[in-house]
């Protein structure tokens, strides 16, 4: 692997273009300069939006502009992964990467990838279906414990599932692997899976679903008797976690713990404050990001900021009702958010506590900086490598590690 460089501004474009050649390991640069300010800039988003909707408050939408003034490398670690989908860190700084066809394996922080990990169960890879994402047991150092989620075909049709099992001694496989919750009901779609997975802090899983993306399953998103469009938030056996709001109430399934959502690509919680935040896939705009709070109603499909992929309206073509919840932020053209992480500040201290976002149809990483939950500014990353972002982590070496549908896995940091 080369070594990270810096370079002066002038001399970028030409170690920009120099840098896509044969090689397996690449670092390109991105660079500030050190005595800039923090005065913030227009916004990123110059395109004009899909709707004339206007946000209800201010920097809903359209945030100002920053830019980095630490001046970072961008290092392709690895290629030759297979539509990588999730990944999540080891403790010794290896990551567990999931590939959409069914496929485990581990790369290392220097871009070496493992042979395939064997012993998971059968995925549906059709469509968005598939091994989607992955997280170790925090107590993983003592049981070796890894959960994941994926598509999974059923008798009615295919459903999100998540599966747990052990990690060998020798990395070679998963040992007793069981199915621990299916998503229901099942539907014949192979879109809009959800499938992101977070730790509660309390040893519990938040699981996201979609809501299959049909107009038969769509209102599925509102019943409480479904868990489609959901957050879910469940033990690592795959029961309903104590607390959840819906705990004993009739015809309401006691694992969901938010509601109302059109497909949650992202979930991370606040280093800070433990807060869960979540971010979600719009139809032709209106994609979002939400500060998640228990037993709430985020208003999927009855309120929008997007459209049909038609044009025309979603419902009554409202954005506003109320008992249902307003995003913190949306887009609008879509930027497609996918995987996301806070960034903890190990290494670039002004991205301390910032919420990084990976995007498919935007092709770039998204960083927020948040300032009282309000989204105080926008920058985005990596734009000119066009690769569609499907998940980034914050490494435990403190830099952020990023894999694109494409197969390629990057590393950003010093």
């Amino acid at each position: 692997m080369q070594s990270p460089f810096k370079v002066a501004p002038f001399l970028i474009a030409f170690i920009v273009a120099a840098s896509f050649s044969c090689q397996k390991k690449e670092t390109l640069v991105e660079n500030t300069k050190g005595n800039e300010t923090d005065s913030l800039l227009p916004p990123v988003e110059t395109q004009a939006p899909n709707t004339d909707y206007e946000p209800a408050f201010m920097g809903q939408t359209r945030a100002p502009g920053i830019k980095t003034k630490t001046t970072y490398t961008v290092t392709k670690l690895a290629s030759g992964l297979e539509s990588p989908w999730g990944l999540c860190n080891l403790p010794d700084g290896r990551m567990l990467v999931t590939e959409k066809k069914g496929i485990l394996r581990i790369v290392t922080q220097s871009g070496a990838i493992s042979a395939a990990i064997t012993g998971l169960p059968p995925v549906n890879s059709n469509g968005q279906g598939g091994l989607l994402d992955i997280a170790v047991d925090p107590n993983f150092a003592t049981n070796r414990m890894v959960y994941w989620s994926f598509a999974k075909t059923g008798t009615n049709g295919t459903a999100t599932a998540v599966a747990k099992g052990r990690l060998s001694d020798d990395e070679t496989k998963i040992e007793n692997a069981q199915v621990i919750y299916t998503a229901i009901p099942e539907f014949n779609s192979t879109l809009h899976y959800g499938s992101r997975l977070e730790w509660d802090g309390q040893g519990n899983l938040f699981v996201s679903t979609g809501e299959r993306s049909n107009l038969q399953s769509r209102p599925e998103a509102q019943k409480l008797d479904a868990a489609l469009g959901k957050v879910l938030r469940i033990t690592t056996d795959g029961q309903a976690a104590s607390g959840n709001p819906f705990i004993g109430q009739q015809n309401m399934l006691p694992e969901i713990y938010s509601y109302g959502h059109r497909n949650v690509q992202s979930l991370a919680r606040h280093p800070q404050t433990g807060d869960l935040w979540e971010a979600e896939m719009g139809p032709k705009g209106g994609d979002e990001v939400n500060l998640i709070a228990a037993g709430k109603d985020y208003g999927w499909p009855s309120i929008s900021y997007g459209l049909e992929y038609s044009g025309g309206p979603i419902g009554p073509g409202i954005t506003q009702k109320a008992g249902m919840e307003q995003p913190i932020y949306y887009w609008d053209p879509s930027v497609s958010p996918s995987g996301m992480t806070f960034y903890t500040g190990g290494l670039i201290s002004e991205w301390k506590n910032n919420l990084f976002l990976g995007c498919l149809s935007g092709a770039h990483i998204v960083r927020l900086v948040i300032e009282n939950n309000k989204i105080k500014a926008e920058e985005r990353l990596l734009s000119d490598l066009n690769e569609r972002f499907r998940d980034v982590l914050e490494g435990m070496d403190g830099a952020l590690y990023a894999i694109t549908d494409s197969g390629l896995m990057y590393r950003i940091g010093l």
